[in-house]
This record gives structure tokens, sequence and C-alpha cells, in this order.
């Protein structure tokens, strides 16, 4: 009851009352040409249902007038394209001819109800009525001024009604089929993988520059050796170069200009990753076999941010200790692996962190697995990524 006290004064009311006397114009044409037969235009509308850009044209006015949202975003409910397959088009022909056929009983209620109104408006003033009034009967006086308003009321509702009828029924014969829900699902599916791959690009690549800087600048200053200290920051300012070269790549994907994935760093360019783990501190013992030049792209990609991650967790929670660093490329298959002793007195992690996960999930999507865990009295990184089903 208060949703039809308060249709009157919602503009969606209006332009929905609009959108049902549009096909009015074709009828009325019609009604001059030959009105013995009424039914004549649910015939004409049928070729025009074939016609792809008409699905266009009616899902505009269909998204324009049912359901307007101002300056928010249109309702993707309701598809603006034109007809993709002959199941589109049979399906915007249904629509036409249900469209027409709604059309027919709001202009009934838009031209009897008000008439009605006035004829007992009329009466109620006792003035004669016309000898063919669209009154069913007439009233008495003061009944026909009780019933005045009855006729705007229905009419109200009947608007209301229709309105709701029409726009469910354009949501489901005008909206995306099937294929277009898959299509646009496939899209979104796209759209989050690459909002996941910029967090773990931020985090791997930003999160392994801060720490290295962080342990650099600790020991230099724990060391109180000007060599050291100018090696140290010799090392940061490395560090911190190749970390705003990552950056401005992932703001480039944001800014949708983003250079191809061939330009991010891969295993080819791990030196970079174990000088500085070197330059830390750490005495990082590495084995790189085969050749990793001819590796695959997503692989020798997202084995370079696994390497970055595992260095970058050995600094930051172990400190400056021995690393093992094996890289090998075998048939089928890449094995990257990095093996640390634990301090006596590991540092504590006072925030839940994502690194284990990302990598984790990096081996996942190539179809690979990554293990992390204890391993002969120290900790291990064991990524195995798959290269057949890359190529």
């Amino acid at each position: 009851m208060y949703r039809l006290l308060r249709a009157p004064l919602r503009p969606v009311t209006y332009s929905r009352w609009l959108h049902l006397c549009v096909p009015l114009l074709l009828l009325a044409l019609w009604m001059f040409v030959n009105p013995a037969w009424p039914w004549a235009p649910l015939l004409i509308v049928i070729p025009f249902g074939f016609v792809p850009w008409v699905r266009l044209a009616e899902g505009l006015q269909a998204q324009f007038l049912l359901t307007p949202h101002g300056g928010d975003a249109p309702d993707d409910s309701i598809t603006v394209a034109p007809s993709a397959d002959w199941n589109d088009r049979w399906r915007t022909l249904v629509w036409l001819e249900i469209r027409l056929v709604v059309a027919g009983a709001a202009m009934w209620a838009t031209v009897v109800l008000p008439v009605m109104t006035v004829e007992l408006v009329a009466t109620a003033l006792g003035q004669h009525l016309t000898s063919d009034p669209m009154l069913p009967l007439v009233p008495p006086r003061w009944a026909a001024a009780l019933l005045a308003p009855v006729p705007l009321i229905a009419l109200v509702t009947v608007v209301v009604a229709l309105g709701e009828m029409i726009t469910a029924i354009a949501r489901r014969l005008l909206g995306p089929s099937a294929a277009e829900r898959l299509t646009a699902l496939e899209a979104r599916t796209e759209q989050l993988l690459e909002r996941t791959r910029i967090a773990r690009e931020l985090h791997d690549s930003i999160g392994h520059a801060l720490t290295v800087a962080v342990v650099q600048a600790g020991a230099a200053r724990a060391a109180g050796d000007p060599a050291f200290t100018e090696r140290a920051l010799s090392a940061i300012e490395e560090t911190g170069r190749v970390a705003l070269e990552d950056l401005e790549r992932v703001l480039l994907v944001l800014r949708e200009s983003a250079q191809p994935p061939s330009q991010r760093p891969t295993l080819v360019e791990a030196d970079r990753l174990l000088d500085a783990a070197r330059a830390s501190g750490s005495d990082v013992e590495a084995q790189l076999i085969g050749p990793l030049e001819k590796l695959p792209g997503p692989v020798t990609r997202e084995a370079y941010r696994i390497l970055q991650e595992a260095l970058t967790n050995v600094l930051r929670h172990c400190g400056p200790v021995p690393v093992k660093v094996r890289v090998e490329m075998g048939p089928g298959r890449l094995v990257l692996e990095v093996t640390n002793p634990l301090p006596e007195r590991p540092a504590v992690m006072t925030r839940g962190g994502s690194g284990l996960r990302g990598m984790r999930e990096r081996a996942s999507l190539l179809g690979g697995e990554a293990e992390t865990g204890p391993y002969e009295g120290g900790w291990r990184v064991r990524a195995r990524l798959p290269l057949e089903r890359i190529r």
C-alpha cells in the first residue's frame, strides 16, 4: 500500500508509463489505416524482430525508461547489443509482440480511466453525460462525488503493475543470453585474477626491496665499518631502483597501458636477487642448472617471483644466514629450492603475511606445486613447475 502511495512521486513511474505508451504510435497509425483489423500490428512487427539492430534499440529504450538510475551504472540485466544469433532474434520477436499487447492494456487504462473520472465529476455537478458514456452505470450525485478519485487510483495501480511486469519481461527477453553471461563471467574472472596478480607483484617486489634495505641499514649501523657501510648503501640504492622499476610496471597495469608480460623480470635475472641477498650479509650458494633462457614465459616470470619471495622471507625472519639456492630445468619441469638454517632465536612475525600463500598460488596457477616448511633442522621452499602444459 505504501509503495502504491509513493508511486506518483517516483520518476520511474512516469518513465515506465512513457515506455508503455511508445507502441501506441503504431497502434494509433494503424487505426487510421484499417480499424477493422486491430490485431494487424502484431503481424507487422514480425519481420522487425529478426533485424539485429532492433534488439539494440529496444535494449536502449528499456534501460533508459524502465530501469533509470540517474548517474549510476546502467542496469546490466538488460543487454544493449544487436542480436548475435537466432535465439536472440526469437526473443526479440516475442518481446515486440508482448510489448504491443501490454501497450494495448496501457492505452485502455490511459484513455478510459481518466474519462471515467471526468464523467463522475460531471455527474456529481449535475451535468448530463453523452449518449455513450464510459461508465457502466450512472450513480447518484453523492456517490459520483465519492467515486470520482477511484478511476485515477486504478490508473496509477494499472500503470505501476504494468510497469513492473514489462520490466521483468524485459530482463528476461532482452537480458543477456547464457553465452553472454559466460563471457561476462570470464571477463570478471580475468579482472579479479589481474588484481590478484598486481597485489602479488607489489607484495613480492616492494616487500623484497624494503626487507633488503632494512637488513642492510641495520647491518651497516652495527658494523661501524665505512667500507661496509658504503657497500650497504650501494646495495640499498640498487634494490630501491629495481623496486621502483617494478612499481612503475604495476602502475602501468593500473593505468591500462601496461608493458607486455615479457618485460617482467625472469629467472635469467636471478643473479640480481642473489647479489642483493649476498650484499645483505647472507652467504648464498647458488646452482642454476639448465638453459633457463629457454623457459616458457609464464614459468620463468613466476619462478623469479617465487625465488624473490623465498629470499625475502629468509632475510626478514632469519637474518643474514647461509642460503642454498638450486634451480634446475629438467625434462618436463622446473625445480626451485631455497633452503636455510633456522637461527636459535628466529625473528617473530608480528603480522600475518601472504608470502607463503602467494608462492603456492603462483605455482598452482601454472599447474605445479610449492611446498614450504621445516626441512632437516632448517627451512625449505621447494617449487615444481611443469613445462610441457605451459608451452
